[in-house]
């Protein structure tokens, strides 16, 4: 009976021995790959979540009344690399954007961004915030709006 897997040997197993290897370097690039892409995956999400975080950050700090440098400060140091950065304010709210690219080639490029909205503390308060019953009355007590 001859041996299997002995160079020169016959029989299904050894017919089948140059198969692995070419397996193999099919696989292994693939598995490669795919790697790749999920680490380019998981840094794109984590510069998503960045660009959420620091527009929150300049919000809570332009809502605070904070001079318009400042909340873009705060903004800026939780952003990623690179990012760009938008104040303005809509009536009573604050809105910051953060818009960043994410590293990679070609297609997987793509345009992340984050937005915040805040409610300015300068607004609460004031008679027109609550349909002119106002929040807070003149010796400073708190007062309650009732439709």
């Amino acid at each position: 009976m001859p041996r299997t897997g002995v160079p020169g040997a016959r029989g299904p197993a050894a017919r089948d021995g140059g198969y692995v290897t070419a397996e193999a370097a099919v696989a292994l690039p693939v598995l490669a790959l795919f790697a790749l892409m999920l680490i380019w995956g998981l840094m794109a999400a984590s510069a998503q979540l960045q660009c959420v975080d620091a527009a929150r950050a300049g919000a809570r700090a332009a809502a605070r009344s904070e001079p318009e440098a400042d909340a873009m400060a705060a903004a800026r140091s939780a952003a990623p690399d690179g990012a760009r950065v938008e104040l303005w304010r809509e009536g009573d709210l604050v809105r910051v954007r953060v818009r960043t690219n994410a590293a990679g080639p070609g297609p997987l490029a793509v345009n992340l961004r984050g937005e915040a909205a805040a409610l300015a503390e300068d607004a609460v308060g004031a008679d027109d915030a609550m349909g002119g019953g106002g929040a807070g009355g003149a010796d400073g007590t708190a007062r309650e709006a009732v439709p």
